[in-house]
This record gives C-alpha cells, sequence and structure tokens, in this order.
C-alpha cells in the first residue's frame, strides 16, 4: 500500500511509495484512509527536523489529522465495518506515570509518551492503518469529509474545559471572550466560544482569505490590528498565535478575574522588553490566570465530536479550503493566502 513518509528535518526526502500492510498487533481495527489534515505540526516536522521516526526505523509515516473508514472490527469493539473513525494520536508512556496510568495521557509528567506520525509511531498518512478500539473516535456519519477537523477541536474543546473549571473558582461566569488568530485552530475555539453562548471577538494581522467571513457567519466579530487598539475587554482569552510580544500585550487588557488559555507555541526568537514586576502585581490584585493547554485526552475527542455534529455543516465545509493528493503533500505544506484548512485526499 502507498503512505506518506518523511525524515524529519529533510524537506527533499518527503516520499510516497509503497510499505508494508499496517501489522495486526498495531490494533484490531483495520481503517481505510480518507482524508489527512495539515498542520504546523507537520511542517515543523518535515522542515525544522521536529518529531521522532519509530525505534529501528529512519523513515516516519506522517500525519495525526486523520480520518477514515473501518473495513475490518472485531465483535465487541464497539465498531462496525463502515463506521467513520479518527484516531487518538498520542499513546500513554510505558512506565507509565500517574496521570498516563489513569489514561490522562494528555498530562504525562515525564515525556515517554508516544504520538502518531510525530513521535516514534507510525501516523495516519497511508491508504490503511490499525489501530486499537480504545484510540479511536467513531465520527457522526453527517459529517462526512468534515470529520477530519475532529483533532484539531480536540485541542480546543480541551482549552474550552480547562478554563471551564478555572471559572468555576467563583459565582461569575464569562461573557466576553477574545481569541487572537484566525487560523483553524482560532476558528474552532471560536465556534466554541460562541456554542457557550459568549460575545465572542477575533484578532488577526491580516484579512485576506476567506477567515474574516467565516468569523462573521458564526456571529462573532473580527478585528485587524493592534490587541491594545480593540474596544473590548475579554473575560476570557484563548492565544492561538505562539506570538510573545501579544501573550504579554493580551495580559494588559483583559477583564479582572479574567482567564487566558495559551494554545500556541512560540518561536522562541522574539525579545520584548516587559514590566514584570508590574504585570505579577496586576494579575495578583486582579485574580487574572494564565495557562497552557496542548493535545487532548480521549473525552475532549468526544467534546470535539459534539461540537462539530453541533455545527452548520456548510461552515465545516468552507473551512477545508484546499485539498491535495498524497503526492502534493510535500507542497500543502506551504500555505497559500486563501488557505485556512489544506486536507489530503488519501484516496486520490
Amino acid at each position: 500500500m502507498k503512505a506518506i513518509t518523511v525524515v524529519p528535518g529533510s524537506p527533499d526526502q518527503v516520499e510516497v511509495g509503497e510499505v508494508d500492510e499496517p501489522d495486526v498487533a498495531e490494533g484490531s481495527l483495520l481503517v481505510e484512509g480518507q482524508l489527512l489534515g495539515i498542520c504546523g505540526t507537520d511542517a515543523d516536522i518535515v522542515e525544522k527536523g521536529y518529531g521522532w521516526t519509530p525505534p529501528g526505523s529512519d523513515r516516519l509515516v506522517v500525519g495525526h489529522e486523520s480520518l477514515g473508514r473501518v473495513l475490518e472490527a472485531p465483535e465487541g469493539s464497539g465498531f462496525s465495518p463502515g463506521d467513520l473513525v479518527a484516531g487518538i494520536v498520542r499513546r500513554p508512556d510505558p512506565a507509565p506515570c500517574e496521570p498516563c496510568g489513569r489514561g490522562e495521557w494528555d498530562f504525562c509528567r515525564n515525556g515517554q509518551y508516544t504520538e502518531r506520525g510525530i513521535k516514534e509511531i507510525n501516523g495516519f498518512g497511508a491508504e490503511r492503518w490499525r489501530t486499537e478500539p480504545e484510540y479511536a473516535i467513531r465520527i457522526d456519519p453527517a459529517l462526512g469529509d468534515c470529520g477530519v477537523l475532529l483533532e484539531p477541536v480536540s485541542v480546543v474543546a480541551k482549552a474550552w474545559e480547562q478554563t471551564d473549571r478555572i471559572f468555576a473558582r467563583s459565582s461569575w461566569r464569562p461573557k466576553v471572550g477574545l481569541v487572537t488568530g484566525a487560523g483553524p485552530i482560532g476558528l474552532f475555539a471560536t465556534l466554541l466560544g460562541v456554542q457557550r453562548g459568549l460575545d465572542m471577538h477575533v484578532l488577526d494581522l491580516n484579512d485576506r482569505g476567506p477567515k474574516a467571513k467565516l468569523v462573521a457567519d458564526l456571529g462573532a466579530t473580527f478585528h485587524v490590528g493592534d490587541v491594545h487598539d480593540l474596544k473590548v475587554v475579554p473575560d476570557v482569552v484563548i492565544e492561538c498565535t505562539g506570538q510573545g510580544p501579544l501573550v504579554y500585550s493580551v495580559t494588559r487588557i483583559v477583564a479582572p478575574d479574567a482567564v487566558i488559555c495559551l494554545t500556541g507555541i512560540s518561536s522562541g526568537t522574539r525579545k520584548i522588553a516587559a514590566g514584570l514586576d508590574e504585570l505579577n502585581k496586576e494579575m495578583v490584585l486582579e485574580n487574572t490566570v494564565l495557562f497552557g493547554s496542548v493535545n487532548a485526552g480521549r473525552r475532549n475527542y468526544e467534546q470535539a465530536g459534539a461540537a462539530l455534529a453541533a455545527a452548520d455543516r456548510g461552515w465545516l465545509e468552507r473551512v477545508i479550503t484546499r485539498r491535495v493528493p498524497m503526492s502534493g503533500f510535500g507542497d500543502a505544506l506551504h500555505k497559500e493566502s486563501d488557505d485556512v484548512k489544506v486536507v489530503v485526499d488519501l484516496r486520490a
């Protein structure tokens, strides 16, 4: 069968070629790959060397945003041939640490977890793949190809879940939300904020492409420019850019008792002068919470499935702006001006 394989850090080594059929030891569910979502992590693997090949191999089958159709499922697995499914990305460490031992691998404490298509386990970028039933999520068949959005939505489902838990410390509830960055993660964060009934605002550097219209069609407000120019005082912020200076600025414009969730990863190259003593004082006196969130647990995938099922199907379809065949994976790592979400059609 065909698969997309890479050597982390070697862009000229992206290949679509024949690989062995997945071994039953990888899981009792045999799945026919349908679509593969592409995100910045894939680009970092190929171009910056982030990622780890499986032990004993010098290549990695890439891809962690999956959609497939079950071909074989054992009796009692909870799945049947024909089911649409997505695979959970992270696996617990072999020790395991306390969270991993309780099924909370997204809170792994020793870093020895593995991840499909990222860290030491081949991913979903193949015509067929296997997984254990406990690491598969059934997709509402009404979603069709939009089911490929499950994994990125699971990331913001966890971010919102953790944010909601922090707000439970007080009797009041947020009314105004701000999302920084209008990429796929930002759009999905906005979707879940709107579903919670918040007055949602989205800030981006520009309004190129369809993102402004996608935000407006959710009933949210799109802004371009500097965060200090916003005429909005948010109670909650989901930060999706990973830009350190913006993170610092956001802490200066939020309401008292605000919660700021960081989902973006910084490049580590930006430097700013920051009045940290003053920031510390303000955050303490105003009960501000700043925290980071990454990856997702099984319940977050299930929350994501519910959020997608409740969303407008036409809106979700518009988020997927470009489809490429397997042979186009390398080029698809570089977004075009109108791109929001790019997916690989594993059937093409």
